[in-house]
């Protein structure tokens, strides 16, 4: 009975002592909640495991029973001091009480009683608080492998995975213990795959069976989320309809403002928003093929910002408010967006929810300066802040941090996103959003298959870069000893802070490299990688690889105005000027790297001895990340001597260039060796189609095929007339 008790999942919150089998005694806790609730019961099976591990069995008892623990959901007005999704933990006449204003918050706060638990507390015992989220947004951006943005192997590899619940199911369990609320999924064209639209059956050509298989995973999908406190949301991108659709009306796939497709638009919406009951909110971004778009050999009439907002206002907001139901609306700004257009169109819907603004937080690379220095929101990459001046009444800010710049190696630095957070929290942002364009985290697909291969989806691998997000978005004051703890329990008691410490210190590398190297769009940055794919007009780019040389490192501007560049460093030195009041020179960077990196192996060597396999694995991320901290670090005072050099002709400059060039490249190899036991070469930026010539070599990527790269620097560097450059 014990054992089978055990087994159940079933976790009771009362002391209460019983007789078992005659001779063992064992303590039965019950806890009382509202056990229809999916939500709570998410949380208190969190909590059974828990208190199971510590030696009891559970009696779950309906709402209102007497129960050592209570988990109670009350209005709003009864307890003002407990917001939406926030909760109180609270003891009374010696009876643990978990209040909450909705499940959301029951749920969070039955996860919160848990976690101190299985970090030594008892349930009588646990830290009696009130907390609410930061912010009320909180989501992931997770793009689909099918009518993709990009395209080739890189989405096509996560097809079959991501049609899998399973797999699902695994992310959003991680996504409610993280405490992230939003699902939002993008495509181009979403719709033709959720219905067989009623006025335009030929948008798709799907069997009847088909088209259940992908109700079915749709339905499925948006319940677990809704069963998780998630809000699911699809987003497309614009003017876009279905093969099928363009060949069978005869229309353009992209950018076609006919009648027929502002129908179709306005009507599928619609219909997809009453036959998915659970579907949380639909977004839109006006960019891309509401710019010059070549069809056919036409470029098409770029869109006025009025255009984009009137067309958005007659299909998608239209077919909102013409469906049965209300829901959430995402409006994403980016490129020649106005705001003065766009606010004029969310206050005409009158919609019933606050509407959502995404602007990216410096552009494709939010994880660089904390420091708010570039946007989408128009041509030029500046600010405006028209969108939140004056303080709008019916829509708020959310910042999208993207993440193109490390797909592969483990990455958590808490101290950044809690800068983040501080720096840029105001009335008019209600939140973040977390993802990427380039990488979708489903298959593993860049780990080889070996015995230390423990996870099966690629979010697992980065566990604690969606728990850091996720934690720290609802509440900034999150100590770091709850990602200590989780250290801890994966990799043994001792492991925790120096785990801990060592990721944060080498997690520093991208962020850092990321701010020094200005960067705008996907593909203008890779910072694992080192690379520049494409130009992002901040410095010269040699057009001979995507690796980034020592001479456009020379030459390219910061994006954080707080450092200065090589050359205009080397310039300042070469007149004997004193660097400004609050700047930071290259060579201090590379001071902070080095720390970074004997910080990261310090504690690698402290770990390794008698390290289980998946930490050797995270060990080995670490370690790579701390010889890339010394390669950039090197690099950076290499192109200040190299620089010097051709300022002032003195050859021992120019050696001491080539010494540290070559320092790179024993560095670059031990990278390369690293990786090379533990991952595949992947493809990148392959099926990416742009009127710009990418390089052949960023289509696939591994660390070990930029060696050549690497020594050419050193060749560089001996070239002393500059020819190369």
């Amino acid at each position: 009975m014990t054992n089978q008790f055990l087994r159940s999942g079933f976790v009771m919150l009362i002391f209460w002592p019983v007789l078992l089998f005659g001779q063992t005694q064992q303590s039965v806790l019950t806890i009382a909640y509202d056990t229809t609730s999916r939500p709570i019961r998410f949380g208190v099976d969190h909590l059974e495991k828990a208190l199971q591990l510590t030696g009891y069995s559970i009696d779950r008892k309906p709402q209102n029973s007497t129960a050592a623990i209570v988990i109670r959901v009350l209005p709003g007005q009864t307890n003002p001091s407990i917001r939406d999704e926030g909760y109180r933990i609270s003891y009374q006449a010696n009876q643990l009480q978990i209040t909450a204003t909705n499940a959301t918050g029951a749920m969070y706060g039955s996860m919160d009683v848990a976690e101190q638990i299985r970090m030594g507390k008892t349930w009588k015992t646990v830290v009696p608080k009130t907390v609410n989220p930061h912010f009320t947004v909180r989501a992931l951006k997770v793009n689909l492998p099918w009518s993709s943005y990009r395209v080739g192997q890189v989405m096509d590899v996560h097809k079959e995975t991501c049609r899998d619940l399973a797999y699902w199911q695994k992310l959003l369990d991680q996504m409610a213990e993280n405490r992230f609320n939003v699902l939002s999924l993008w495509n181009v064209h979403p719709f033709s795959f959720m219905v067989k639209p009623t006025h335009f059956p030929e948008a798709n050509s799907f069997s009847d069976k088909e088209m259940a298989d992908w109700k079915q995973f749709w339905t499925g999908l948006f319940r677990m989320a809704k069963e998780r406190g998630i809000d699911p949301y699809i987003v497309n991108w614009n003017i876009a309809v279905s093969p099928e659709f363009a060949k069978h009306y005869g229309v353009k796939e992209r950018n076609d403002t006919s009648a027929i497709v502002k129908r179709y638009t306005r009507e599928v919406v619609t219909q997809v928003i009453n036959e998915y009951p659970d579907l949380a909110g639909i977004g839109i971004t006006l960019a891309d093929w509401m710019s010059n778009f070549k069809a056919e050999g036409t470029a098409l009439p770029n869109m006025t910002p009025k255009d984009r907002e009137d067309w958005l206002e007659e299909t998608i907001v239209a077919g909102i408010k013409a469906a049965n139901r209300p829901v959430k609306f995402l409006h994403r700004s980016v490129l020649s967006a106005d705001p003065a257009e766009m606010r004029r169109v969310i206050n005409n819907a009158h919609l019933s929810d606050t509407t959502l603004v995404e602007i990216k937080f410096n552009w494709s690379h939010g994880h660089s300066t904390p420091s708010f220095l570039l946007t989408h929101d128009s041509h030029s990459g500046k600010r405006d802040d028209g969108y939140w001046n004056p303080m709008p009444n019916n829509y708020r800010i959310e910042w999208m941090i993207r993440n193109e710049d490390f797909f592969i190696l483990r990455w958590g630095q808490p101290d950044f996103i809690r800068r983040h957070i501080a720096q840029n929290t105001a009335p008019y942002v209600n939140g973040y959003f977390v993802g990427s364009e380039g990488y979708i985290p489903a298959k593993e697909y860049s780990h080889v298959d070996n015995a230390h291969r423990t996870w099966t989806y690629a979010f697992e691998k980065q566990w604690l870069f969606y728990q850091l997000w996720g934690r720290l978005l609802y509440d900034p004051k999150t100590p770091d000893a709850v990602f200590e703890a989780s250290f801890a329990s994966r990799y043994g008691a001792k492991s925790g802070k120096p785990m801990l410490e060592a990721t944060a210190a080498a997690s520093q590398m991208p962020l850092r490299l990321a701010s020094y190297f200005a960067s705008t769009w996907d593909y203008t940055l890779y910072s694992e990688g080192f690379l520049s794919p494409f130009s992002a007009g901040k410095g010269f780019q040699d057009d001979v690889s995507s690796f980034i040389s020592v001479n456009e490192l020379i030459e390219h501007q910061p994006l954080d105005p707080t450092y200065l560049s090589i050359k205009d460093y080397a310039a300042l030195k070469q007149a004997n000027g004193s660097l400004p009041a609050g700047k930071v020179g290259p060579l201090t960077l590379a001071d902070w790297l080095d720390a970074d990196s004997k910080t990261v192996l310090a504690r690698v060597q402290q770990l390794r001895p008698g390290a289980p396999p998946t930490l050797a694995c995270e060990l080995a991320d670490l370690e790579t990340w701390a010889y890339l901290s010394r390669y950039f670090a090197d690099k950076l005072r290499a192109g200040v001597a190299l620089q010097t050099y051709r300022l002032s002709q003195n050859k021992a400059h120019q050696q001491e260039a080539i010494t540290l060039l070559t320092r790179c490249l024993t560095h670059w190899r031990t990278v390369s060796d690293i990786t090379a036991s533990h991952y595949h070469e992947v493809p990148y930026i392959d099926g990416y189609v742009s009127k710009e010539n990418a390089f052949n070599d960023a289509r696939t990527f591994i660390w070990s095929k930029y060696i050549p790269q690497v020594e050419r620097d050193i060749l560089l560097a001996k070239d002393s007339d500059g020819v190369n450059r």
